[in-house]
């Protein structure tokens, strides 16, 4: 704290979730900030307070929260362009797992043309790569957009980029069943080999295709999978374990716009080309199947929790997410929840069951 900038945007990366909390806890303690919310914890089991802190981090018109301590929730898709210092607290024995944290400090912003690591665990020892760690490369420059026939009058726009139009440029890519993705040409995310080599997403894609046939034999596996919050996760962690995590997926969930939809999703389409649905499609679905198999107030509480999946992600569908969504729902009272639901073990069962309606396959018209 004596040799940062304690006005400067900075990410500490703990050992644990309670190293997390420790750290934070010792960093408020001594800082000359008086607001109590200059450092945030944000790890998974922090949960939407946790991401609303990240929100608050990532927009730079904000300055508190100033520094957030996390473990490995924010080492991969942090998109925030003013974080000045990286803080390493925990062993990384990846070399891709290194240059990921590391890239949480590339982005540019105004003023900002360097950004510092402060690495108590010496990892940087571990992973030189002159080729990665050389100097900086020029941009190749970008030709001049053409003005298009109904575009009149002002020479100034002539040779200015459409940055709307260039950022939802498309590419086709097939992969070996020969039937055709498409995804965001131009895209600013790097991902990275087993092997620890750079990948562009096309290249990603092809590796997910083919890795993914590992996991689930067809299409109605992954949908049996998915269906269940057990088995969802297990499969979760297993595609994370061959590198292919949730931050990942995510990249690549935004990559064929489908930032709407579920993980599932991206799984789906590609593994087998289906077009994605948005989670708001999904729960209209779900709740044919809801409303025939589940009570008045069973229903209820099941279109309370699907607000918060398309709201929030697949995530607020996790086992853990079920009690803390009965405190929302039931405003702290489980008594309450147990008089209009049933007993907690024909809550849970409710809770798991109806997932199956978000995921099952449609009819064919």
């Amino acid at each position: 704290m004596q040799e940062v900038d304690q006005r400067e945007k900075t990410l500490v990366f703990c050992a644990t979730q309670d190293h997390a909390l420790a750290v934070r806890d010792l960093i408020n303690q001594i800082k000359t900030c008086s607001d109590p919310n200059y450092c945030q914890r944000v790890t998974a089991n922090d949960g939407s307070l946790g991401e609303q802190h990240l929100r608050d981090f990532q927009d730079n018109e904000k300055t508190i929260p100033t520094i957030l301590t996390t473990s490995q929730k924010l080492s991969t898709g942090v998109d925030a362009r003013n974080i000045r210092n990286i803080v390493l607290m925990r062993p990384i024995n990846s070399i891709i797992e290194f240059k990921q944290i590391i890239g949480r400090g590339t982005r540019l912003y105004d003023g900002k043309d360097y950004f510092t690591i402060y690495d108590f665990v010496e990892a940087h020892h571990h992973f030189n790569d002159p080729e990665w760690d050389g100097e900086p490369i020029e941009p190749e420059p970008t030709g001049p957009r053409q003005p298009k026939p109904e575009e009149t009058g002002n020479d100034d726009d002539i040779g200015k980029p459409d940055e709307e139009s260039v950022r939802r440029q498309k590419a086709k890519v097939k992969l070996a069943d020969g039937k055709a993705r498409t995804i965001q040409h131009m895209i600013c995310t790097s991902y990275w080999h087993p092997d620890g080599k750079p990948m562009s997403s096309h290249q990603f894609m092809e590796l997910l295709f083919g890795k993914l046939p590992d996991f689930f034999k067809d299409e109605d596996e992954l949908r049996a999978l998915w269906s269940e919050p057990d088995t969802r996760k297990k499969l979760l962690d297993s595609l994370a374990e061959k590198g292919f995590g949730k931050d990942q997926l995510a990249e690549m969930q935004r990559i064929i716009d489908a930032e709407k939809s579920d993980l599932f999703d991206v799984l789906a389409y590609v593994a087998y080309a289906l077009p994605p649905l948005t989670r708001g499609e999904r729960a209209a679905k779900a709740k044919i199947g809801i409303s025939a198999q589940f009570n008045s107030k069973q229903e209820a509480f099941l279109d309370f929790v699907l607000v918060h999946y398309v709201s929030v992600g697949v995530e607020e569908l996790d086992g853990e997410k079920l009690t803390p969504l009965l405190r929302l729902k039931y405003h702290d009272s489980i008594t309450d929840a147990v008089a209009d639901l049933g007993r907690p073990e024909v809550i849970r069962q409710v809770f798991t069951g109806f997932q199956r309606y978000l995921y099952q396959q449609q009819a064919a018209a």
